[in-house]
């Protein structure tokens, strides 16, 4: 019998994603429940935004299965409607999915889709593209770019391909405009961040709240690179704002960056700009599900 959650919920799957245990398991499950629930493939980002058209009015839930990139694919699409976005993680770094407390079991989500409480959450605009969780500029960008050409996903891929990019990096040349505030320099990351973390549990902007209606740009200024090990420490327990070489700032206002470096990255996903970037929070235009396991953070509730 079809649970209620199913007459709710469209669960939209990236069959890319996932690494391979993970991507079994879930997959297997879902196969299995395949009379019970509402599922369908998505062979791209155009696939993706014909399925929710399609099944607009159907649905109240709209189920993102894979990373971080296919969360941001599903959720640029209920931004500024009523829907309500679900995530079922089985990326490599599920930043999105860690701070909103999604898990990999089925049962649960279910669980939370019956119960339907849902958040408000802020949504960062950066030019023409929309970034739920991190975006900007330097290391972490110049990753995503050399990750998007592997063949191979999972942490220990991710790391490999951050430590090459680290040998090689060079400090980047940006002015940043903050109302009547100018910051010009040389810097080793421009990070735009409306959560916390990049994935895996490395937290950039461990203060960030993600329906506050601030965003949180963190400048890190190039250091002597044997430093690198405690940089990383630093990241995982929560600890930046102890080095020097880092600046937070806290803005609702909007933010010009002017840099020659084109390769940015939006939620982890690749993409190239030049000219002048500019930066803008847009407050609680998406409305996301609720998880059992999501009681600590945020009192703005739906």
């Amino acid at each position: 019998m079809p649970s209620a959650a199913s007459n709710k919920a469209l669960f939209i799957i990236n069959p890319y994603a996932g690494v391979p245990p993970v991507k079994f398991i879930i997959s297997r499950e879902l196969a299995r429940r395949r009379d019970e629930l509402a599922s369908c493939k998505s062979l791209s980002i155009d696939d993706s935004g014909i399925l929710i058209r399609q099944n607009f009015d159907k649905y109240n839930v709209f189920v993102a299965v894979g990373g971080d990139g296919t969360v941001h694919t599903v959720a640029t699409r209920l931004i500024g409607t009523d829907k309500v976005l679900g995530v079922l993680p089985i990326g490599s770094g599920n930043g999105f999915a860690r701070e909103f407390r999604f898990r990999k079991k089925i049962r649960a989500l279910l669980k939370d889709i019956n119960e339907m409480n849902t958040i408000r959450t802020d949504v960062i605009e950066i030019n023409e593209h929309l970034c739920l969780n991190v975006g900007g500029v330097g290391l972490d960008s110049f990753v995503a770019h050399s990750f998007d050409r592997l063949n191979t996903r999972g942490f220990w891929s991710y790391a490999g391909v951050t430590i090459l990019n680290f040998i090689k990096l060079k400090p980047f040349h940006a002015v940043i405009r903050i109302n009547e505030e100018v910051i010009e320099g040389d810097f080793f990351v421009i990070s735009i961040a409306n959560n916390r973390q990049f994935g895996s549990n490395a937290y950039i902007a461990p203060e960030a709240v993600p329906n506050d209606g601030i965003m949180d740009i963190v400048l890190i200024k190039p250091f002597p690179k044997y430093l690198f090990p405690a940089f990383v420490f630093r990241l995982f327990t929560k600890k930046l704002k102890e080095s020097k070489y880092v600046h937070f700032i806290k803005t609702e206002k909007e933010v010009t960056i002017t840099t020659p470096e084109a390769r940015f990255h939006i939620d982890g996903e690749p993409v190239l700009m030049r000219g002048e970037v500019k930066v803008r929070i847009r407050p609680r235009i998406l409305r996301v599900l609720k998880t059992a396991k999501n009681k600590h953070f945020w009192s703005f509730g739906s």
